[in-house]
């Protein structure tokens, strides 16, 4: 792994701590051996581009670390290759974490960016199936009775249909008849059409007074 050209959706660390994280990784690669001695201002500042205060900065880390130490007069030397192979792959364990984190909020946002979405176009729904029957609120609604519909060969009364949905039947259509107005009296069979009125919600009850199942 590479700090250089890092995914977007990373949580960078501050210059310095990537600098170390870059050196662990080249110690636990055996790019730079045990023993061997970096020069802070010539080699780091160089090799990645920063000033030598950043590359001192790192240096501390890893000495604080145990990974590298610093011999007063001489310099600053590979101590450990095992504590670098440790905080390279702890840094990668917690980007790997920062990751998963971001993709779920990113999942969740999605979600909810699509649940509005949904939402409005409902309430944009609702509003036009308010607005046409403002306008024309005696369109009738309609619905066929198959042989597999609830309540067949009853009348509108025994089956207390304005109570039970609110709807108003005012025609039925019975194979080549249309009758109009069929009061109470008037039995349901298979095959037949009705007409109702009623509000925005009496489609539903009706399907759901004949076909209870569905």
């Amino acid at each position: 792994m590479r700090l250089e050209g890092e995914n977007k959706k990373r949580i960078l660390l501050p210059r310095y701590q990537q600098v170390a994280v870059e050196i662990a990784e080249r110690i636990a690669d055996k790019r730079y051996q045990v023993g061997e001695k970096i020069h802070a201002r010539s080699t780091l500042a160089s090799n990645f581009n920063v000033s030598p205060e950043t590359a001192r900065k790192a240096i501390n880390v890893l000495v604080d670390l145990g990974i590298m130490e610093v011999r007063h007069g001489s310099g600053a030397y590979v101590l450990s290759r095992e504590k670098a192979q440790a905080y390279f792959e702890k840094y990668q364990d917690v980007q790997s974490i920062q990751e998963i984190n971001q993709e779920i909020q990113a999942s969740v946002e999605k979600q909810k960016q699509e649940l509005d979405t949904v939402s409005k176009l409902l309430n944009q729904l609702l509003v036009q199936t308010k607005r046409v029957h403002n306008v024309a609120p005696f369109v009738p609604y309609e619905l066929t009775v198959t042989e597999k519909a609830a309540h067949l060969e009853r009348t509108v009364n025994e089956l207390n249909i304005w109570h039970e949905t609110g709807a108003t039947i005012v025609a039925i259509q019975q194979k080549d008849q249309l009758l109009l107005s069929p009061g109470p009296y008037a039995k349901i069979c298979a095959g037949d059409t009705l007409f109702f009125v009623g509000n925005e919600l009496v489609l539903q009850r009706m399907q759901h007074l004949f076909y209870p199942g569905v």
